[in-house]
């Protein structure tokens, strides 16, 4: 297989890394494009798999969201070893290795269905978001390369907006074909070759739903192969496995990175807890089906506030509309934790809007100026998605500690304090 070529061996005058290039590939993008439409709508479709198998495998709730423990462990563990993988091979490939890794972990499920052990149903969910993650080391820093240097953050944005669609249609579909069937049965009410044979035969509808994707990401894996010569000129900068940590001495890297870790953490945090918040008594009251049928306004609101924002960010400072929506985010969570009725419950999920443009301007900013340690940079910055794991768990402890939600908010807004002093930090271009 053919390597992309090292800074120090490539003579091409127009290299896709060198600052200020870029390349013209009409329709490339649009695959990219549908790069972050899959990789959001897989990573949301967890949401429908944990009551499903908690009921399934009568867990608990700390057993439960180890699914999303092991998903968002991949960020930590896969981040960089992908970010080498994508140097060595090249984008289009890395992207087709990504693709055929998210097919292997579907495809997963079928033996976790038919052995019915949870530990499998968790390895499958870590390999698919192993591929998750290459495909991500490969999309944000691709989609920067295909047009102007300067509109590089409305592009991104605008991609991403792609990403929250996905996290919008998936779960719906997937409540359906998953959550659509459960049985009148309980398995807690099971044991012995009858809990086996129920957990087989319900486990066959989350089988049916992964071997679907598996379909369709082996065509899309196929149309990336097709273009997995267009990128002319690509170079990255040859370095060890651990390298790209050391773009964390650079100021604006690591306070960028440190954002992603933020940022992720509050995003996840907020949607978590968001059924439980509006069922309280001093907030909506609903019952947790109809506070579920709220969730989609929250990342909705981040749907809508991508289009929106990529045309606002070909008009305004990047750094200062980040910083701007993050005083919104606290304002908001401010405003929710000290007031009650609709007014508290719609204002939380508000919030979802002022998330819209967070990920990928923080990204964009935090890689300026990376030139052919863009890959490292990604890699790095895809770690730290991991925070999606860990601010959470804050959030819980703060809760539990002070018997109040509203207290707990308080995490991720310090998160949002942080981010907008981000945004005033790097207003400025590199």
């Amino acid at each position: 297989m053919a390597l992309a070529p090292d800074v120090s061996s490539s003579t091409d005058p127009n290299p896709l890394t060198d600052e200020g290039r870029h390349i013209d590939a009409p329709g490339l993008q649009y695959f990219v494009f549908a790069l972050f439409f899959i990789f959001g709508g897989i990573t949301s479709l967890n949401d429908v798999l944990i009551p499903k198998l908690k009921e399934l495998f009568t867990l608990n709730y700390t057993q439960a969201m180890l699914v999303q423990f092991c998903f968002f462990a991949a960020y930590a563990i896969i981040g960089v070893p992908g970010a080498q993988l994508v140097k060595r091979i090249g984008y289009m490939r890395g992207a087709v290795a990504g693709l055929v890794t998210m097919m292997a972990g579907c495809l997963l499920f079928i033996p976790a269905s038919q052995t019915s052990l949870y530990p499998l149903f968790l390895l499958a969910l870590f390999v698919l978001a192993s591929g998750v993650v290459i495909v991500q080391v490969v999309a944000n820093p691709l989609i920067s390369l295909l047009g102007p240097a300067a509109t590089t953050h409305s592009r991104l944005t605008f991609a991403q907006a792609f990403n929250s669609l996905g996290t919008t249609i998936f779960p719906y579909f997937g409540s359906i074909l998953i959550l659509g069937s459960l049985a009148t049965v309980a398995a807690a009410d099971l044991s012995g070759e009858a809990l086996l044979a129920y957990q087989r035969a319900e486990s066959r509808v989350i089988v049916q739903g992964y071997i679907g994707l598996a379909l369709a990401l082996a065509v899309v894996a196929g149309v990336v192969w097709a273009f997995r010569n267009r990128l002319q000129g690509e170079r990255h900068e040859t370095s060890s496995l651990l390298a790209g940590f050391a773009l964390l001495r650079r100021p604006r890297f690591g306070y960028g990175a440190l954002c992603i870790f933020l940022y992720v953490g509050a995003e996840v945090a907020i949607g978590s807890i968001i059924v439980n918040y509006l069922m309280q008594e001093q907030v909506l009251g609903l019952a947790e089906q109809e506070a579920g049928k709220l969730i989609p306004l929250y990342w909705g609101g981040a749907l809508v506030g991508r289009f929106i924002g990529s045309a606002v960010l070909r008009m305004v400072s990047p750094g200062l509309l980040l910083a701007g929506v993050a005083a919104g985010a606290i304002t908001l969570v401010a405003v929710s934790a000290n007031s009650s009725g609709a007014l508290a419950g719609y204002s939380l999920l508000a919030v979802g809007l002022m998330n819209a443009i967070m990920f990928p301007t923080i990204f964009s900013l935090a890689c300026e100026k990376l030139g052919p340690r863009a890959a490292d940079g990604s890699g790095i910055l895809n770690v730290a998605i991991c925070g999606g794991a860990i601010v959470p768990l804050g959030v819980g402890m703060l809760a539990d500690a002070s018997g109040s939600l509203a207290t707990a908010l308080i995490v991720p807004a310090i998160c949002y304090a942080i981010i907008a002093g981000f945004g005033i930090f790097a207003r400025r271009p590199a």
